[in-house]
Protein backbone atom coordinates (compact mmCIF):
# COMPACT_ATOMS: atom_id res chain seq x y z
CA UNK A 1 0.00 0.00 0.00
CA UNK A 2 2.97 2.32 0.44
CA UNK A 3 3.53 2.59 -3.31
CA UNK A 4 -0.19 3.10 -3.89
CA UNK A 5 -0.25 6.17 -1.73
CA UNK A 6 3.03 7.71 -2.75
CA UNK A 7 1.79 9.25 -5.99
CA UNK A 8 -1.36 10.50 -4.27
CA UNK A 9 0.63 12.28 -1.58
CA UNK A 10 2.94 13.67 -4.25
CA UNK A 11 -0.09 15.02 -6.04
CA UNK A 12 -1.02 17.12 -3.03
CA UNK A 13 2.46 18.12 -1.82
CA UNK A 14 3.46 20.25 -4.78
CA UNK A 15 4.26 23.95 -4.63
CA UNK A 16 1.53 26.62 -4.80
CA UNK A 17 2.65 27.38 -8.36
CA UNK A 18 2.15 23.73 -9.35
CA UNK A 19 -1.27 23.74 -7.69
CA UNK A 20 -2.23 26.82 -9.68
CA UNK A 21 -1.09 25.14 -12.91
CA UNK A 22 -3.18 22.07 -12.07
CA UNK A 23 -6.29 24.15 -11.35
CA UNK A 24 -5.98 25.94 -14.69
CA UNK A 25 -5.31 22.64 -16.49
CA UNK A 26 -8.27 20.97 -14.78
CA UNK A 27 -10.68 23.74 -15.74
CA UNK A 28 -9.33 23.80 -19.30
CA UNK A 29 -9.74 20.03 -19.53
CA UNK A 30 -13.28 20.31 -18.16
CA UNK A 31 -14.20 22.67 -20.99
CA UNK A 32 -13.25 19.90 -23.41
CA UNK A 33 -14.13 16.77 -21.42
CA UNK A 34 -17.66 17.66 -20.29
CA UNK A 35 -19.14 18.47 -23.72
CA UNK A 36 -17.42 15.43 -25.21
CA UNK A 37 -18.62 13.20 -22.36
CA UNK A 38 -22.20 14.26 -22.98
CA UNK A 39 -21.77 13.67 -26.69
CA UNK A 40 -20.29 10.22 -26.12
CA UNK A 41 -23.27 9.32 -23.94
CA UNK A 42 -25.54 9.91 -26.93
CA UNK A 43 -23.26 7.65 -29.01
CA UNK A 44 -23.96 4.89 -26.49
CA UNK A 45 -27.70 5.61 -26.67
CA UNK A 46 -27.76 7.03 -23.14
CA UNK A 47 -29.01 10.35 -21.71
CA UNK A 48 -26.40 13.13 -21.77
CA UNK A 49 -26.45 13.23 -17.96
CA UNK A 50 -24.70 9.84 -17.96
CA UNK A 51 -21.76 11.53 -19.65
CA UNK A 52 -21.51 13.97 -16.74
CA UNK A 53 -21.61 11.10 -14.24
CA UNK A 54 -18.79 9.40 -16.17
CA UNK A 55 -16.69 12.57 -16.04
CA UNK A 56 -17.24 12.83 -12.27
CA UNK A 57 -16.72 9.61 -10.30
CA UNK A 58 -14.07 7.85 -12.44
CA UNK A 59 -11.98 11.06 -12.51
CA UNK A 60 -12.01 11.26 -8.71
CA UNK A 61 -11.14 7.59 -8.17
CA UNK A 62 -8.38 7.53 -10.77
CA UNK A 63 -7.04 10.87 -9.54
CA UNK A 64 -6.46 9.30 -6.13
CA UNK A 65 -5.11 5.91 -7.25
CA UNK A 66 -3.60 6.14 -10.75
CA UNK A 67 0.10 5.93 -11.55
CA UNK A 68 -0.02 8.59 -14.31
CA UNK A 69 0.27 12.20 -13.18
CA UNK A 70 -1.84 13.65 -15.99
CA UNK A 71 -4.06 10.87 -17.41
CA UNK A 72 -7.66 12.08 -17.72
CA UNK A 73 -10.19 9.27 -17.21
CA UNK A 74 -13.71 9.56 -18.57
CA UNK A 75 -15.57 8.13 -21.53
CA UNK A 76 -13.84 7.80 -24.90
CA UNK A 77 -15.06 7.43 -28.46
CA UNK A 78 -14.17 3.74 -28.65
CA UNK A 79 -15.69 2.88 -25.28
CA UNK A 80 -18.87 4.77 -26.14
CA UNK A 81 -19.49 2.89 -29.38
CA UNK A 82 -18.66 -0.46 -27.75
CA UNK A 83 -21.00 0.34 -24.86
CA UNK A 84 -23.77 1.31 -27.23
CA UNK A 85 -23.39 -1.95 -29.16
CA UNK A 86 -23.58 -4.03 -25.98
CA UNK A 87 -26.52 -2.11 -24.51
CA UNK A 88 -28.38 -2.35 -27.80
CA UNK A 89 -28.00 -6.13 -27.87
CA UNK A 90 -29.28 -6.59 -24.30
CA UNK A 91 -31.92 -3.83 -24.17
CA UNK A 92 -33.20 -3.54 -27.75
CA UNK A 93 -36.47 -1.95 -26.58
CA UNK A 94 -34.60 0.97 -24.94
CA UNK A 95 -36.67 0.76 -21.73
CA UNK A 96 -35.22 3.59 -19.56
CA UNK A 97 -35.30 1.72 -16.25
CA UNK A 98 -33.76 -1.40 -17.74
CA UNK A 99 -31.21 0.70 -19.63
CA UNK A 100 -30.00 2.31 -16.39
CA UNK A 101 -29.67 -1.07 -14.66
CA UNK A 102 -27.92 -2.58 -17.68
CA UNK A 103 -25.45 0.31 -17.87
CA UNK A 104 -24.61 0.03 -14.17
CA UNK A 105 -24.14 -3.72 -14.48
CA UNK A 106 -21.96 -3.40 -17.57
CA UNK A 107 -19.74 -0.74 -15.96
CA UNK A 108 -19.43 -2.77 -12.75
CA UNK A 109 -18.49 -5.85 -14.77
CA UNK A 110 -15.80 -3.90 -16.61
CA UNK A 111 -14.39 -2.73 -13.28
CA UNK A 112 -14.51 -6.22 -11.77
CA UNK A 113 -12.76 -7.72 -14.80
CA UNK A 114 -9.98 -5.12 -14.60
CA UNK A 115 -9.45 -5.93 -10.92
CA UNK A 116 -9.47 -9.66 -11.68
CA UNK A 117 -6.85 -9.05 -14.36
CA UNK A 118 -4.72 -7.33 -11.71
CA UNK A 119 -5.02 -10.33 -9.38
CA UNK A 120 -3.89 -12.56 -12.24
CA UNK A 121 -1.07 -10.11 -13.14
CA UNK A 122 -2.34 -9.64 -16.66
CA UNK A 123 -0.91 -6.16 -17.18
CA UNK A 124 1.02 -7.45 -20.19
CA UNK A 125 -2.30 -7.79 -22.05
CA UNK A 126 -2.01 -4.06 -22.83
CA UNK A 127 0.35 -4.99 -25.67
CA UNK A 128 -1.63 -8.02 -26.81
CA UNK A 129 -3.15 -6.41 -29.90
CA UNK A 130 -0.57 -5.47 -32.50
CA UNK A 131 -0.30 -1.83 -33.61
CA UNK A 132 -1.37 -2.47 -37.26
CA UNK A 133 -4.42 -4.44 -36.12
CA UNK A 134 -5.30 -1.77 -33.54
CA UNK A 135 -4.95 0.88 -36.26
CA UNK A 136 -7.45 -0.98 -38.42
CA UNK A 137 -9.80 -1.65 -35.51
CA UNK A 138 -9.91 2.03 -34.54
CA UNK A 139 -10.43 3.07 -38.15
CA UNK A 140 -13.42 0.72 -38.32
CA UNK A 141 -14.78 2.18 -35.08
CA UNK A 142 -14.31 5.69 -36.48
CA UNK A 143 -16.28 4.85 -39.63
CA UNK A 144 -19.08 3.32 -37.56
CA UNK A 145 -19.29 6.45 -35.40
CA UNK A 146 -19.29 8.81 -38.38
CA UNK A 147 -22.14 6.89 -40.01
CA UNK A 148 -24.01 6.68 -36.69
CA UNK A 149 -23.87 10.45 -36.15
CA UNK A 150 -24.40 11.59 -39.74
CA UNK A 151 -28.23 11.33 -39.61
CA UNK A 152 -28.25 13.66 -36.58
CA UNK A 153 -26.34 16.26 -38.57
CA UNK A 154 -29.00 16.14 -41.27
CA UNK A 155 -32.07 15.74 -39.07
CA UNK A 156 -32.83 12.33 -40.60
CA UNK A 157 -34.47 9.38 -38.86
CA UNK A 158 -34.39 5.76 -39.99
CA UNK A 159 -34.10 2.34 -38.33
CA UNK A 160 -30.50 1.29 -37.65
CA UNK A 161 -29.31 -2.08 -38.93
CA UNK A 162 -25.83 -3.10 -40.07
CA UNK A 163 -23.13 -0.69 -41.24
CA UNK A 164 -23.63 -1.21 -44.97
CA UNK A 165 -27.44 -1.25 -44.67
CA UNK A 166 -27.31 2.03 -42.71
CA UNK A 167 -25.00 3.50 -45.33
CA UNK A 168 -27.51 2.63 -48.06
CA UNK A 169 -30.34 4.15 -45.98
CA UNK A 170 -28.37 7.35 -45.45
CA UNK A 171 -27.70 7.70 -49.16
CA UNK A 172 -31.37 7.05 -49.88
CA UNK A 173 -32.53 9.78 -47.43
CA UNK A 174 -29.90 12.39 -48.35
CA UNK A 175 -32.39 14.47 -50.41
CA UNK A 176 -34.59 14.90 -47.30
CA UNK A 177 -32.51 16.90 -44.78
CA UNK A 178 -33.85 19.28 -42.15
CA UNK A 179 -32.34 22.59 -43.26
CA UNK A 180 -32.33 24.26 -39.80
CA UNK A 181 -30.65 21.18 -38.30
CA UNK A 182 -28.14 21.10 -41.14
CA UNK A 183 -27.37 24.80 -40.58
CA UNK A 184 -26.72 24.25 -36.86
CA UNK A 185 -24.51 21.24 -37.64
CA UNK A 186 -22.58 23.11 -40.31
CA UNK A 187 -21.95 26.09 -38.04
CA UNK A 188 -20.81 23.81 -35.21
CA UNK A 189 -18.43 21.91 -37.48
CA UNK A 190 -16.99 25.14 -38.85
CA UNK A 191 -16.31 26.56 -35.38
CA UNK A 192 -14.87 23.30 -34.04
CA UNK A 193 -12.60 22.66 -37.00
CA UNK A 194 -11.55 26.28 -37.23
CA UNK A 195 -10.65 26.58 -33.53
CA UNK A 196 -8.80 23.28 -33.50
CA UNK A 197 -6.85 24.31 -36.59
CA UNK A 198 -5.95 27.74 -35.24
CA UNK A 199 -5.27 26.64 -31.67
CA UNK A 200 -5.12 22.89 -30.93
CA UNK A 201 -6.36 21.78 -27.48
CA UNK A 202 -8.43 24.96 -27.15
CA UNK A 203 -11.82 24.81 -25.36
CA UNK A 204 -13.55 24.56 -28.74
CA UNK A 205 -16.25 22.12 -27.53
CA UNK A 206 -17.22 24.47 -24.69
CA UNK A 207 -17.45 27.45 -27.04
CA UNK A 208 -19.60 25.59 -29.57
CA UNK A 209 -21.87 24.08 -26.92
CA UNK A 210 -22.38 27.46 -25.22
CA UNK A 211 -23.07 29.16 -28.57
CA UNK A 212 -25.52 26.43 -29.60
CA UNK A 213 -27.40 26.66 -26.29
CA UNK A 214 -27.62 30.45 -26.66
CA UNK A 215 -28.90 30.10 -30.24
CA UNK A 216 -31.43 27.49 -29.16
CA UNK A 217 -32.78 29.80 -26.46
CA UNK A 218 -32.76 33.05 -28.44
CA UNK A 219 -34.07 31.64 -31.73
CA UNK A 220 -36.38 28.97 -30.35
CA UNK A 221 -34.77 26.26 -32.46
CA UNK A 222 -37.14 23.61 -31.11
CA UNK A 223 -40.01 25.29 -32.94
CA UNK A 224 -38.00 25.02 -36.17
CA UNK A 225 -37.83 21.25 -35.87
CA UNK A 226 -34.31 21.12 -34.42
CA UNK A 227 -34.07 18.23 -31.97
CA UNK A 228 -32.61 19.16 -28.56
CA UNK A 229 -31.26 17.17 -25.63
CA UNK A 230 -34.36 17.73 -23.53
CA UNK A 231 -34.76 17.58 -19.78
CA UNK A 232 -31.64 16.72 -17.77
CA UNK A 233 -32.18 15.81 -14.11
CA UNK A 234 -30.59 18.39 -11.82
CA UNK A 235 -28.48 17.25 -8.90
CA UNK A 236 -26.54 14.13 -8.09
CA UNK A 237 -27.64 10.82 -9.59
CA UNK A 238 -29.35 8.29 -7.36
CA UNK A 239 -27.54 5.18 -6.22
CA UNK A 240 -27.76 2.47 -8.89
CA UNK A 241 -27.41 -1.19 -7.97
CA UNK A 242 -26.14 -3.56 -10.70
CA UNK A 243 -28.48 -6.39 -11.67
CA UNK A 244 -26.82 -9.82 -11.14
CA UNK A 245 -29.28 -11.45 -13.55
CA UNK A 246 -27.68 -9.53 -16.44
CA UNK A 247 -24.13 -10.67 -15.75
CA UNK A 248 -24.20 -13.68 -18.06
CA UNK A 249 -25.65 -11.69 -20.96
CA UNK A 250 -23.12 -8.85 -20.54
CA UNK A 251 -19.97 -10.77 -19.63
CA UNK A 252 -18.56 -11.29 -23.14
CA UNK A 253 -19.11 -7.67 -24.12
CA UNK A 254 -17.68 -6.44 -20.81
CA UNK A 255 -14.48 -8.39 -21.48
CA UNK A 256 -13.99 -6.60 -24.79
CA UNK A 257 -14.74 -3.19 -23.26
CA UNK A 258 -12.38 -3.86 -20.34
CA UNK A 259 -9.61 -4.79 -22.77
CA UNK A 260 -10.07 -1.59 -24.77
CA UNK A 261 -10.38 0.55 -21.62
CA UNK A 262 -7.07 -0.75 -20.32
CA UNK A 263 -5.35 -0.61 -23.71
CA UNK A 264 -6.41 3.00 -24.30
CA UNK A 265 -5.52 4.04 -20.74
CA UNK A 266 -2.03 2.57 -20.94
CA UNK A 267 -1.44 4.05 -24.39
CA UNK A 268 -2.61 7.53 -23.33
CA UNK A 269 -0.67 7.40 -20.06
CA UNK A 270 2.58 6.40 -21.75
CA UNK A 271 2.13 8.91 -24.55
CA UNK A 272 2.32 11.87 -22.15
CA UNK A 273 5.01 10.75 -19.71
CA UNK A 274 7.84 13.24 -19.26
CA UNK A 275 11.29 12.40 -17.83
CA UNK A 276 10.39 13.77 -14.40
CA UNK A 277 7.29 11.54 -14.11
CA UNK A 278 7.36 8.09 -12.50
CA UNK A 279 6.94 5.21 -14.96
CA UNK A 280 3.43 3.98 -15.73
CA UNK A 281 2.70 0.85 -13.68
CA UNK A 282 0.46 -1.42 -15.78
CA UNK A 283 -0.80 -3.51 -12.87
CA UNK A 284 -1.54 -0.44 -10.79
CA UNK A 285 -3.44 1.01 -13.74
CA UNK A 286 -5.64 -2.08 -13.67
CA UNK A 287 -6.51 -1.35 -10.04
CA UNK A 288 -7.12 2.36 -10.63
CA UNK A 289 -9.28 1.97 -13.74
CA UNK A 290 -11.06 -1.04 -12.22
CA UNK A 291 -12.07 0.86 -9.08
CA UNK A 292 -12.91 3.93 -11.18
CA UNK A 293 -15.44 1.86 -13.13
CA UNK A 294 -16.82 0.17 -10.03
CA UNK A 295 -17.34 3.55 -8.36
CA UNK A 296 -18.90 4.99 -11.50
CA UNK A 297 -21.30 2.04 -11.77
CA UNK A 298 -22.87 2.92 -8.42
CA UNK A 299 -23.90 6.33 -9.79
CA UNK A 300 -24.99 5.12 -13.22
CA UNK A 301 -21.86 6.02 -15.19
CA UNK A 302 -20.89 4.26 -18.40
CA UNK A 303 -17.55 2.42 -18.79
CA UNK A 304 -14.57 4.76 -18.55
CA UNK A 305 -10.91 4.81 -19.51
CA UNK A 306 -8.06 7.17 -20.18
CA UNK A 307 -8.44 9.37 -23.25
CA UNK A 308 -5.56 10.57 -25.39
CA UNK A 309 -7.10 13.87 -26.53
CA UNK A 310 -8.27 14.97 -23.09
CA UNK A 311 -4.97 13.96 -21.50
CA UNK A 312 -3.22 15.99 -24.17
CA UNK A 313 -5.30 19.00 -23.11
CA UNK A 314 -4.21 18.56 -19.48
CA UNK A 315 -0.52 18.36 -20.44
CA UNK A 316 -0.76 21.25 -22.92
CA UNK A 317 -2.47 23.44 -20.29
CA UNK A 318 0.39 22.87 -17.83
CA UNK A 319 -1.03 20.08 -15.68
CA UNK A 320 1.54 18.55 -13.34
CA UNK A 321 -0.39 16.16 -11.07
CA UNK A 322 -3.74 14.42 -10.69
CA UNK A 323 -5.10 17.52 -8.96
CA UNK A 324 -6.11 18.52 -12.51
CA UNK A 325 -8.40 15.46 -12.72
CA UNK A 326 -9.97 16.33 -9.38
CA UNK A 327 -10.65 19.87 -10.61
CA UNK A 328 -12.27 18.45 -13.77
CA UNK A 329 -14.44 16.21 -11.58
CA UNK A 330 -15.42 19.22 -9.46
CA UNK A 331 -16.47 21.06 -12.64
CA UNK A 332 -18.65 18.08 -13.61
CA UNK A 333 -20.17 18.12 -10.11
CA UNK A 334 -20.95 21.84 -10.38
CA UNK A 335 -22.47 21.33 -13.82
CA UNK A 336 -24.81 18.62 -12.53
CA UNK A 337 -25.95 20.85 -9.67
CA UNK A 338 -26.28 24.20 -11.45
CA UNK A 339 -26.30 23.95 -15.24
CA UNK A 340 -28.44 20.87 -15.97
CA UNK A 341 -31.60 22.82 -16.96
CA UNK A 342 -29.62 24.99 -19.39
CA UNK A 343 -27.98 21.98 -21.05
CA UNK A 344 -31.42 20.69 -22.01
CA UNK A 345 -31.53 23.37 -24.74
CA UNK A 346 -28.48 21.91 -26.49
CA UNK A 347 -29.23 20.76 -30.08
CA UNK A 348 -28.53 17.12 -30.84
CA UNK A 349 -26.84 18.21 -34.07
CA UNK A 350 -24.21 20.08 -32.03
CA UNK A 351 -23.44 16.99 -29.98
CA UNK A 352 -23.22 14.93 -33.16
CA UNK A 353 -20.77 17.44 -34.65
CA UNK A 354 -18.61 17.26 -31.50
CA UNK A 355 -18.56 13.47 -31.75
CA UNK A 356 -17.65 13.51 -35.43
CA UNK A 357 -14.83 16.02 -35.09
CA UNK A 358 -13.20 14.17 -32.21
CA UNK A 359 -13.83 10.71 -33.63
CA UNK A 360 -12.41 11.41 -37.07
CA UNK A 361 -8.92 11.17 -35.58
CA UNK A 362 -9.50 7.44 -35.13
CA UNK A 363 -9.13 7.10 -38.91
CA UNK A 364 -5.46 7.58 -39.72
CA UNK A 365 -4.69 7.17 -43.44
CA UNK A 366 -1.07 8.16 -42.75
CA UNK A 367 -0.73 5.21 -40.38
CA UNK A 368 -2.05 2.85 -43.05
CA UNK A 369 0.43 4.27 -45.55
CA UNK A 370 3.30 3.89 -43.08
CA UNK A 371 2.35 0.27 -42.39
CA UNK A 372 2.06 -0.48 -46.12
CA UNK A 373 5.47 1.07 -46.73
CA UNK A 374 7.13 -1.18 -44.15
CA UNK A 375 5.17 -4.48 -44.36
CA UNK A 376 2.45 -5.32 -46.86
CA UNK A 377 1.24 -8.29 -44.82
CA UNK A 378 0.57 -6.19 -41.72
CA UNK A 379 -1.18 -3.62 -43.90
CA UNK A 380 -3.56 -6.38 -44.98
CA UNK A 381 -4.15 -7.25 -41.31
CA UNK A 382 -5.03 -3.64 -40.52
CA UNK A 383 -7.50 -3.51 -43.41
CA UNK A 384 -8.99 -6.85 -42.34
CA UNK A 385 -9.41 -5.55 -38.77
CA UNK A 386 -11.28 -2.49 -40.07
CA UNK A 387 -13.52 -4.67 -42.23
CA UNK A 388 -14.09 -6.98 -39.26
CA UNK A 389 -15.67 -4.08 -37.35
CA UNK A 390 -17.79 -3.00 -40.32
CA UNK A 391 -19.00 -6.49 -41.25
CA UNK A 392 -19.33 -8.26 -37.90
CA UNK A 393 -19.96 -5.34 -35.54
CA UNK A 394 -17.93 -3.41 -33.01
CA UNK A 395 -17.72 -5.95 -30.20
CA UNK A 396 -17.11 -8.84 -32.58
CA UNK A 397 -14.47 -6.62 -34.16
CA UNK A 398 -12.40 -6.96 -30.98
CA UNK A 399 -12.41 -10.72 -31.42
CA UNK A 400 -11.39 -10.28 -35.04
CA UNK A 401 -8.56 -7.95 -33.95
CA UNK A 402 -7.27 -10.41 -31.35
CA UNK A 403 -7.48 -13.36 -33.75
CA UNK A 404 -5.63 -11.39 -36.42
CA UNK A 405 -2.93 -10.44 -33.91
CA UNK A 406 -2.52 -14.09 -32.93
CA UNK A 407 -2.37 -15.18 -36.55
CA UNK A 408 0.20 -12.50 -37.25
CA UNK A 409 2.28 -13.62 -34.28
CA UNK A 410 2.03 -17.25 -35.40
CA UNK A 411 3.05 -16.40 -38.96
CA UNK A 412 6.02 -14.36 -37.79
CA UNK A 413 7.31 -17.13 -35.52
CA UNK A 414 6.29 -20.16 -37.58
CA UNK A 415 9.05 -19.63 -40.14
CA UNK A 416 12.16 -18.52 -38.25
CA UNK A 417 15.26 -17.77 -40.27
CA UNK A 418 17.87 -20.53 -40.51
CA UNK A 419 21.13 -19.03 -41.81
CA UNK A 420 24.32 -20.60 -43.09
CA UNK A 421 27.20 -18.94 -41.24
CA UNK A 422 30.35 -18.06 -43.16
CA UNK A 423 33.53 -16.13 -42.45
CA UNK A 424 34.44 -12.83 -44.03
CA UNK A 425 37.46 -13.41 -46.23
CA UNK A 426 40.61 -12.10 -44.58
CA UNK A 427 38.92 -11.21 -41.28
CA UNK A 428 37.73 -12.92 -38.12
CA UNK A 429 34.10 -11.99 -38.73
CA UNK A 430 31.30 -14.58 -38.80
CA UNK A 431 28.01 -13.67 -40.43
CA UNK A 432 25.12 -15.24 -42.41
CA UNK A 433 25.86 -15.92 -46.07
CA UNK A 434 24.07 -13.47 -48.32
CA UNK A 435 24.19 -12.19 -51.92
CA UNK A 436 25.61 -8.91 -50.58
CA UNK A 437 28.77 -10.74 -49.46
CA UNK A 438 29.59 -13.29 -52.19
CA UNK A 439 33.24 -13.61 -51.09
CA UNK A 440 32.47 -15.01 -47.63
CA UNK A 441 34.06 -18.43 -47.17
CA UNK A 442 33.01 -21.70 -45.54
CA UNK A 443 35.01 -24.80 -44.64
CA UNK A 444 34.61 -27.86 -46.83
CA UNK A 445 32.67 -30.50 -44.90
CA UNK A 446 31.55 -28.14 -42.08
CA UNK A 447 28.09 -26.57 -42.19
CA UNK A 448 27.31 -23.99 -39.50
CA UNK A 449 23.56 -23.33 -39.25
CA UNK A 450 22.04 -20.63 -37.05
CA UNK A 451 18.26 -20.68 -36.37
CA UNK A 452 16.87 -17.47 -34.89
CA UNK A 453 14.07 -17.14 -32.35
CA UNK A 454 12.27 -19.40 -29.93
CA UNK A 455 11.84 -22.98 -31.15
CA UNK A 456 8.48 -24.50 -30.28
CA UNK A 457 5.83 -26.86 -31.60
CA UNK A 458 4.50 -24.46 -34.26
CA UNK A 459 7.83 -23.92 -36.00
CA UNK A 460 9.87 -27.01 -35.09
CA UNK A 461 8.88 -28.92 -38.24
CA UNK A 462 9.68 -25.94 -40.50
CA UNK A 463 13.11 -25.55 -38.91
CA UNK A 464 13.78 -29.28 -39.20
CA UNK A 465 12.75 -29.30 -42.87
CA UNK A 466 15.00 -26.33 -43.59
CA UNK A 467 17.97 -28.00 -41.86
CA UNK A 468 17.41 -31.24 -43.77
CA UNK A 469 17.22 -29.36 -47.07
CA UNK A 470 20.48 -27.52 -46.39
CA UNK A 471 22.21 -30.76 -45.38
CA UNK A 472 21.03 -32.43 -48.58
CA UNK A 473 22.25 -29.47 -50.62
CA UNK A 474 25.66 -29.02 -48.95
CA UNK A 475 26.39 -32.68 -47.98
CA UNK A 476 28.58 -31.83 -44.96
CA UNK A 477 30.30 -34.30 -42.67
CA UNK A 478 29.70 -32.14 -39.62
CA UNK A 479 26.78 -29.82 -38.86
CA UNK A 480 27.40 -27.22 -36.14
CA UNK A 481 23.97 -26.02 -34.99
CA UNK A 482 24.55 -22.55 -33.57
CA UNK A 483 21.77 -21.94 -31.00
CA UNK A 484 23.13 -18.62 -29.71
CA UNK A 485 20.10 -16.81 -31.19
CA UNK A 486 17.61 -19.26 -29.64
CA UNK A 487 16.45 -17.97 -26.22
CA UNK A 488 14.30 -21.00 -25.45
CA UNK A 489 13.47 -24.42 -26.88
CA UNK A 490 10.15 -26.08 -26.20
CA UNK A 491 9.78 -29.82 -25.54
CA UNK A 492 8.32 -30.66 -28.96
CA UNK A 493 11.17 -28.89 -30.75
CA UNK A 494 13.76 -30.50 -28.50
CA UNK A 495 12.29 -33.94 -29.13
CA UNK A 496 12.38 -33.36 -32.89
CA UNK A 497 15.99 -32.24 -32.66
CA UNK A 498 16.85 -35.33 -30.63
CA UNK A 499 15.19 -37.69 -33.10
CA UNK A 500 16.85 -35.95 -36.06
CA UNK A 501 20.29 -36.33 -34.48
CA UNK A 502 19.69 -40.06 -33.96
CA UNK A 503 18.49 -40.77 -37.50
CA UNK A 504 21.13 -38.95 -39.53
CA UNK A 505 24.63 -40.14 -40.34
CA UNK A 506 25.92 -36.57 -40.17
CA UNK A 507 27.82 -35.60 -37.02
CA UNK A 508 25.96 -32.92 -35.03
CA UNK A 509 27.58 -30.34 -32.77
CA UNK A 510 25.52 -27.97 -30.65
CA UNK A 511 27.09 -24.53 -30.39
CA UNK A 512 26.51 -21.40 -28.27
CA UNK A 513 23.72 -22.74 -26.06
CA UNK A 514 22.05 -20.25 -23.72
CA UNK A 515 21.78 -21.39 -20.08
CA UNK A 516 18.09 -22.30 -20.34
CA UNK A 517 18.57 -24.22 -23.58
CA UNK A 518 21.65 -25.98 -22.19
CA UNK A 519 19.67 -27.08 -19.16
CA UNK A 520 16.90 -28.47 -21.39
CA UNK A 521 19.43 -30.34 -23.54
CA UNK A 522 21.04 -31.96 -20.52
CA UNK A 523 17.75 -32.92 -18.87
CA UNK A 524 16.58 -34.51 -22.12
CA UNK A 525 19.83 -36.47 -22.40
CA UNK A 526 20.60 -35.02 -25.83
CA UNK A 527 24.19 -34.28 -24.81
CA UNK A 528 24.69 -38.00 -24.11
CA UNK A 529 23.03 -39.00 -27.40
CA UNK A 530 25.40 -36.75 -29.34
CA UNK A 531 28.46 -38.12 -27.61
CA UNK A 532 31.35 -36.50 -25.76
CA UNK A 533 32.65 -33.06 -26.66
CA UNK A 534 29.73 -32.20 -28.96
CA UNK A 535 28.61 -29.11 -27.00
CA UNK A 536 30.82 -26.19 -27.98
CA UNK A 537 31.17 -22.65 -26.67
CA UNK A 538 30.60 -20.74 -29.93
CA UNK A 539 30.92 -20.93 -33.71
CA UNK A 540 34.59 -19.91 -33.66
CA UNK A 541 35.32 -22.81 -31.31
CA UNK A 542 33.57 -25.11 -33.76
CA UNK A 543 35.72 -23.84 -36.65
CA UNK A 544 38.93 -24.23 -34.64
CA UNK A 545 38.02 -27.74 -33.57
CA UNK A 546 37.03 -28.81 -37.09
CA UNK A 547 40.28 -27.39 -38.49
CA UNK A 548 42.34 -29.37 -35.94
CA UNK A 549 40.42 -32.57 -36.67
CA UNK A 550 41.00 -32.13 -40.38
CA UNK A 551 44.72 -31.51 -39.80
CA UNK A 552 45.04 -34.69 -37.73
CA UNK A 553 43.24 -36.85 -40.30
CA UNK A 554 45.18 -35.47 -43.29
CA UNK A 555 47.97 -37.80 -44.66
CA UNK A 556 51.61 -36.72 -44.18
Amino acid sequence: MRSLGSTTRASWNGTPAEFRFDVVAGLTAASVVLPKAMAYATVAGLPVAVGLYTAFVPSVVYGLLGSSRVLSVSSTTTLAILTGAELGSVTPDGNPARLIATTATLTALVGALLLAARLLKLGFVASFISVPVLTGFKAGIGLVILLDQAPKLLGLHFAKQSFFADLASLVHHLPEPSLPTLAIAGATLAVLVGMEWLKPHSPAPLVTVAAAIAASWLLGLGAWGVSTVGTIPQGLPSLTVPDPTLVQALLAGAMGIALMSFTESIAAGRAFVVPSDPPINANRELVATGLANLGGALLGAMPAGGGTSQTGVVRAAGGRTQVASLVTAAAAFATMLLLAPILGLLPQATLAAVVIVYSASLIQPAEFRAIYKVRHMEFRWSVAAALGVLVFGTLQGIVVAIVLSLIGLALQTAHPRVSIIGRKRGADVLRPLSPEHPDDETLEGLLILRPEGRLYFANAQNVADRIRALIAERKPGVVALDLSRVPDIEYSALQMLQEGARRTSVTFWLVGLNPGVLDMVRRAGLDQDLGPDRLLFNARTAIERYTKLQARSAPD
